[in-house]
């Protein structure tokens, strides 16, 4: 059996004994695969979707379709445009753009390699919608840039409720604008946007870290607080100790969150600046009526972010700990370090499936309007054509050609949520005519060919009234 081997994202190519090429990949840190292998043929057990990647379903994607459809609706009015950027990018655009010591980067990315090129699958969005804004200059082009994305993403995670190996993220960018009246218009933005898809009461979180000197300052008070007491710690904040103290405030460990309660506040730290960038973005919040808390242990899981910090949470009694439905913040220097000129950032993400749990947005279950049900083979051309004239006046039609009995067809039509039910058979072809059958209203008639079209637009445009029956 041939292998080769690649450090860079430890990807392990095999050929099985059936020849295929198969490919293993492994967390950076991972010590078992994260992609399930292939059945051997002649097994009867079923090939399964790997675990942590979801399949979705026609009966559930009309959900995805609204959180969707209101979101860029909620980031259009506010001038942003979509792009889309690739879901493999080189494997140095996460560690720079990241930060190498962040756990995306050290534990959950699925890294490979390719012809000797270290390529990731995206974790997240940000980095690679930078890495565009740079590689096409945009800067050159515009003064304020934003744009919004939705797509798949990567973590080799334990996948749990709300949180998978694939998930969906929906987010934006602006590049261009120092804040901070850019940032509470985010903010206030996305509450509108919770709002509209059925989240009732999103509660928003805010802090500041400060710009470099800011941060710089603060760590060395961190380190100071934490080296006494540093064989209480985890031995990841331990680590962290060492590699970046900020994440040691984000901690999940019980004894870390005790250490935590009596640690210094970034606030205490701010430079002139970034107290002034701070206090103005309270003032902006406070002039939109937006309601926030200030959360001095926000510190997001990210190195990039620099001042403004926020995340928006809800439907504590549907996601529990992780109720975090939208994060974000600042990230002034990073255009910089991808190698274009200094242009301030900010941007948010949200996970769609945690937003799926959370939201109480319905969808109708109908799938089409109408169900054009052709009795004997010949009269399949007319219901073909029949059903190609419903559409062109935009309504939706389906054709049933199974030869399937009429009371086949009928289960059909209500079990698609059809308002109509149009039977054409031998005698409806000999007097020109098509049965109409409203299904909501129980109506039965006869309609004349050259009028069925118009016919049934009225009927579906027609609001269901539930009749009362006589007593």
């Amino acid at each position: 059996m041939d292998r080769a081997t690649y450090n860079n994202g430890r990807a392990a190519y095999n050929t099985g004994t059936a020849g295929r090429l198969r490919l293993t990949l492994h967390a950076k840190r991972g010590d078992k695969p994260l992609v399930s292998e292939p059945r051997r043929e002649g097994s009867p057990n079923s090939v399964r979707a790997v675990k942590g990647m979801n399949d979705v379903l026609p009966s559930e994607v009309g959900r995805w379709h609204r959180i969707e459809a209101a979101f860029r609706r909620a980031m259009e009015w506010l001038g942003y445009r979509e792009v889309r950027t690739p879901y493999v990018e080189p494997t140095p655009l996460f560690v720079r753009a990241i930060g190498e010591t962040t756990d995306v980067v050290e534990k959950e990315m699925y890294s490979f390699s390719h012809h000797d090129e270290p390529l990731t699958l995206r974790p997240e969005g940000t980095a690679g919608i930078a890495r565009a804004y740079v590689e096409h200059k945009i800067y050159n082009e515009e003064p304020i840039t934003r744009w919004y994305y939705l797509g798949p993403m990567f973590r080799a995670e334990r996948p749990q409720r709300g949180r998978y190996r694939q998930f969906s993220q929906l987010g934006a960018e602006c590049f261009g604008d120092a804040g901070p009246g850019c940032d509470a218009e985010m903010i206030d933005s996305l509450v509108d946007f919770l709002r509209d898809i059925g989240i009732a009461s999103p509660e928003v979180f805010i802090n500041s870290i400060g710009s470099g000197d800011t941060r710089a300052r603060y760590k060395q008070a961190l380190v100071a607080k934490f080296v006494p007491v540093k064989d209480k710690l985890s031995a990841e904040s331990q680590r962290r100790l060492v590699t970046n103290p900020l994440r040691i405030l984000d901690s999940k460990n019980p004894v870390d969150r005790e250490l935590v309660q009596d640690a210094p506040k970034v606030l205490d730290f701010l430079s002139d600046e970034d107290r002034a960038h701070w206090d103005a973005l309270r003032r902006h919040l406070d002039a939109l009526g937006t309601p926030y808390q200030i959360d001095t242990r926000l510190v997001r899981g990210l190195d990039y972010y620099g001042r403004t910090l926020f995340e928006i949470k809800g439907a504590y009694d549907k996601l529990g700990a992780g109720s975090t439905l939208i994060g974000g913040g600042r990230y002034d220097s990073m255009i910089t370090e991808l190698g274009g000129p200094q242009v301030p950032a900010i941007g948010f993400a949200a996970g769609i499936e945690r937003l799926l749990i959370a939201s109480e947005i319905q969808v109708p279950t109908s799938v089409v309007d109408v169900l054009v049900a052709p009795i004997g083979e010949e009269a399949f051309n007319a219901a073909l054509v029949l059903g190609r004239d419903i559409r062109r006046v935009g309504i939706r039609c389906e054709v049933d050609t199974r030869k399937a009995s009429i009371k086949a067809l009928l289960r059909r039509a209500n079990t698609l949520g059809a308002r109509i039910a149009l039977i054409v058979g031998e005698r409806e072809l000999r007097d020109g005519v098509v049965e109409m059958k409203d299904l909501a209203e129980h109506m039965q008639e006869r309609v004349a060919r050259a009028d069925i079209v118009t016919r049934v637009a009225t009927h579906v445009a027609m609001p269901f009234v539930a009749h009362k029956r006589a007593p």
